[in-house]
C-alpha cells in the first residue's frame, strides 16, 4: 500500500506540473510522497537589481506577437514581486541509496508552444517518464535537444494542436530544449532517476517531500546564475528549511 500511495502522489503533482503549463499560475511544483518521510521546504532569494531580459522581436510572426500586450521579453531572470527567483530546479543531488527504484509515473509531463514560447520554460521529469510536447501556435515549430547523456531529436510540428511524444533514457542536469524556426525559444529540464525535485514559480518557494531520514545534499540550478548547494539533514515526518539566494551580477 505505501509503493502505491507513492505512485498517486508522484502522478498528481505532475498533473499540477501540466495544469501549470495550461493556464500560466504558478505554484511550488515538488513530490510530497505519502506513508512518511521528511520534507525540505524553502525559498529562492534574489539579491541586488534585477537585470532587464532582452525584447523579443516577433515581427515576422504576428500570430504569435498578437498575444502580447507589450513587446516580449525573454524570460531569462524572473525576479517575483517578493524578491524571490523564478525558474529555478532545485532537486536532491546527493544521499540518495545508489540502488533505490522508484516508480515511473505513467502519465504525462506536458510542455506547451504558444506564443513562441516554450512553457514551462523549467521542469523536471523522471527517467522513462513520458513527455508530452505540443505546439499550440498556428506555425511552425522545430523542437530541437541538445542532450549529452541522451539521445538528441529534431523534429517538427507544423500546425496548431500537434503532439508528440518522447522519453528520455538517463539522467540529465539539466537538458536544452530550442526551437530551430525561433531561436530565442528556449526550455530546460531536469530528468532524474528519482522524484526528488521541485521547480520555482511566481512565489519561489519549493517543497521536496517523502524523503528518507538522512542527510542530503540539494541543488539548485539557474539558467543564468548557474548552480548553488546546500546540504540537510532529514528526519521522519519532520520538515526542514533549506533556503538559497542568489545575487545579482
Amino acid at each position: 500500500m505505501r509503493t502505491l500511495g507513492w505512485v498517486v502522489a508522484v502522478g498528481a503533482v505532475l498533473v499540477v506540473l501540466a495544469s501549470v503549463t495550461r493556464t500560466g499560475k504558478s505554484a511550488p511544483l515538488g513530490v510530497t510522497l505519502q506513508g512518511g518521510g521528511g520534507t525540505v521546504t524553502g525559498s529562492v532569494k534574489f539579491v541586488g537589481r534585477a537585470p532587464s531580459n532582452p525584447e523579443l522581436d516577433m515581427s515576422e510572426e504576428p500570430q504569435c506577437a498578437a498575444k502580447y500586450k507589450t513587446t516580449p521579453r525573454d524570460p531569462i531572470v524572473v525576479v517575483n514581486p517578493n524578491g524571490t527567483l523564478a525558474n529555478v530546479f532545485v532537486y536532491v543531488k546527493e544521499g540518495l541509496p545508489a540502488d533505490a527504484k522508484y516508480p515511473v509515473p505513467t502519465s504525462s509531463v506536458v510542455i506547451d508552444q504558444s506564443g513562441c514560447e516554450y512553457s514551462p520554460r523549467v521542469f523536471g521529469i523522471m527517467v522513462s517518464q513520458p513527455l508530452e510536447i505540443r505546439n499550440s501556435d498556428p506555425l511552425m515549430h522545430n523542437i530541437k535537444t541538445l542532450a549529452k547523456n541522451n539521445r538528441p531529436f529534431n523534429v517538427s510540428q507544423p500546425t496548431a494542436g500537434m503532439k508528440l511524444n518522447r522519453t528520455f533514457t538517463a539522467p540529465e542536469v539539466m537538458l536544452r530544449f530550442e526551437c530551430n524556426v525561433h531561436g530565442w525559444m528556449r526550455a530546460y529540464a531536469g530528468v532524474l532517476p528519482h522524484p526528488f525535485f521541485a521547480t520555482t514559480g511566481m512565489n519561489g518557494s519549493f517543497s521536496i517531500g517523502g524523503l528518507p531520514p538522512g542527510t542530503y545534499t540539494i541543488e539548485a540550478w539557474h539558467e543564468k546564475y548557474g548552480t548553488q548547494m546546500v546540504t540537510v539533514t532529514v528526519k521522519d515526518n519532520e520538515t526542514t528549511s533549506a533556503d538559497l539566494t542568489y545575487t545579482a551580477q
